[in-house]
């Protein structure tokens, strides 16, 4: 079980994302990476989180032109709004979650 500190700086990167969009959990990520493997899990996670909804998002972006686009993009915002609580909630237990349908780039 990884410490408190640990615990808690790993949730900090899902919420920052609601302020900072990318920048903060980059930071925190780029920063404390080296310090802990389970810091280190969630920042990649997460980043490979926030290119994957950045890919769907200008894909449905595209699709607009033929209407389905609009009803995809409310569905990629609360989903992204929920995976990201769950996945914040997930690291200040101490477990490793893991997004779903989402592209392992980093």
């Amino acid at each position: 079980m990884p410490e408190k500190e640990e615990r808690i700086i790993a949730m900090l990167i899902y919420l920052v994302s609601f302020v900072t969009t990318f920048i903060g959990p980059l930071v925190i990520w780029l920063v404390k990476k080296n310090e802990s493997e389970f810091i280190d899990y969630h920042g990649r996670e997460y980043l490979n989180f926030l290119i994957t909804m950045t890919v769907y998002s200008i894909i449905s972006a595209i699709l607009i032109v033929v209407l389905i686009g609009l009803l995809l993009l409310w569905i990629i915002g609360i989903a992204a709004l929920i995976l990201t609580i769950v996945a914040a909630i997930k690291a200040y237990e101490g477990e490793h979650y893991r997004f779903p349908f989402i592209f392992r780039i980093l």
